[in-house]
């Protein structure tokens, strides 16, 4: 099923069926980034970032100054923060997002063995418990038949705005 999309990239490819990095980095949202150095030490915990300006207008987050710290990493090994720092700034996941998380990988699993219901049911409640960790919410979309890039999605990202757009890590800093 994944294989189409990857097989003429060039670089590791991630398929994370449990979705496990995104519990074990704390990641909630999308398009989260995280910095990791060649001896695997997270230099930049997750945060918001984007590759390119296209969503510019709709977020309000410009892809340049990311990209100008990456560089400035790269060419002169100027970190973003100190390690110290980098540790103390995602915090952990609640025990309701690592329920909610529980119960998003019950029901992927419940769908991949075709227990539809049970897969539902499942979704739903991780979505009642963590309603703005997109990692949950919006991922089950395509998965009960919704459109990630539907109305659903633009009300639940209403909702995020109403509830002053929470994130669990490192925010975005708006353009």
């Amino acid at each position: 099923m994944v294989r189409p999309w990857v097989e003429e990239v060039t670089f590791p490819v991630l398929l994370d069926r449990e979705h496990l990095l995104t519990e074990l980095y704390a990641i909630s949202n999308v398009p989260t980034v995280v910095w990791i150095d060649e001896a695997g030490g997270i230099v930049r915990p997750n945060g918001v970032a984007f590759g390119t300006d296209t969503f510019k207008e709709f977020t309000g987050v410009e892809s340049k100054p990311h990209f100008d710290a990456i560089r400035r990493w790269a060419r002169t090994g100027e970190l973003p923060m100190s390690a110290d720092e980098a540790r103390q700034a995602v915090a952990d996941l609640s025990e309701d997002e690592v329920l909610a998380r529980l119960h998003f990988r019950i029901a992927a699993y419940a769908r991949r063995t075709g227990d539809e219901d049970a897969a539902r049911r499942h979704f739903a409640r991780a979505g009642e418990l963590a309603p703005f960790d997109w990692t949950v919410r919006r991922a089950a979309l395509p998965l009960t038949g919704g459109d990630p890039f539907g109305q659903e999605f633009f009300d639940m990202y209403g909702q995020w705005q109403e509830a002053g757009s929470p994130y669990h890590g490192i925010p975005a800093q708006r353009a």
